[in-house]
């Protein structure tokens, strides 16, 4: 199986095990309804996707990841319907579609996020398979990630970085906690369910770090210079909102270079062990990505 076989593979195990906990749920009103319109709404997949990869790269069983793999999209989901709203982003369009609260209005969108969110905590607590004291690891370390300690703080910064004196330094911060922590439990979370840790952990969990900078340069970069088309959002809204990103702070060529060499330096971290080339070729893929 080729590395891009492997990549399509995992996302229809993951896409098939959301829409059955979905499928699950009792439809109360339209909450299901919507949390199923973003959650079920395609994407790259890209945690999840970790989760299993770092399960797979440290010898585990995939099955018994799958679930920390679902979870923890359930918790990106609920962050990018927030993400949206008007009090937050206020953004109309989100891969190629009206945002939630554009459809289902903004009180059905904040109880799907909330829905989403708490959701995610249940599934990781039911995984099959693990021993309890995976199950509390898993929790515990989704909770970190999430949480006013890591993405929430994010959002938070990013909500008040508008000052263009904003330095390099502190949209670093920004984003190591914003989009760098979901990134770093996903790889974490994969090596909990394989119940491994020390140095193969340790490896990943910096390989992560290089991925998730590297992953929000290129995100700022394609907010400047992206198709709208094929990223399925309007460009510029960075721009248009005053606020301050690695592009404004280093210019293009300046943050295309920091994500080839990010890229390097994740490579770097992991390639040493054998079982590390479909992680090397995922790192190398988003690098390149248009979306």
């Amino acid at each position: 199986m080729t590395y891009a076989e492997q990549l399509s593979a995992d996302q229809a195990r993951i896409e098939s095990s959301i829409a059955e906990y979905v499928d699950s749920l009792w439809p109360f009103g339209n909450l299901v309804e919507s949390m199923s319109y973003s959650l079920l709404s395609g994407g790259k997949r890209i945690r999840p996707i970790l989760t299993l990869a770092s399960c797979r790269f440290c010898g585990g069983e995939v099955t018994k990841a799958l679930s920390f793999a679902c979870g923890l999209e359930m918790i990106h989901t609920y962050s990018l319907i927030h993400d949206d709203l008007p009090c937050m982003d206020d953004d109309d369009f989100r891969r190629g579609r009206p945002t939630n609260h554009r459809v289902y209005g903004q009180a059905t969108a904040v109880l799907a996020g909330d829905a989403l969110l708490t959701s995610a905590f249940e599934v990781l607590a039911k995984a099959p398979g693990l021993h309890t004291d995976q199950l509390v690891l898993a929790v515990r370390c989704l909770s970190e990630a999430a949480g006013p300690s890591g993405m929430v703080a994010g959002q938070i910064l990013d909500m008040v970085a508008t000052d263009r004196d904003s330095t390099f330094e502190q949209i670093q911060t920004i984003e190591s906690l914003k989009t760098g922590k979901l990134i770093e439990a996903a790889v974490q979370l994969g090596c909990i369910a394989a119940n491994v840790e020390g140095e193969r952990m340790q490896a990943l969990t910096i390989y992560a770090q290089k991925l998730g900078l590297a992953f929000q340069i290129q995100d700022d970069i394609l907010d400047y210079d992206g198709d709208e088309a094929e990223l399925g959002k309007p460009i510029g809204s960075d721009a248009a909102n005053g606020k301050v990103t690695f592009v404004t702070l280093k210019g293009i060529v300046g943050c295309r270079e920091m994500v080839r060499r990010l890229t390097e330096e994740a490579v770097e971290e992991i390639k040493q062990y054998e079982e590390s080339g479909f992680l090397c070729w995922l790192a190398e893929m988003l690098a390149e990505r248009k979306k």
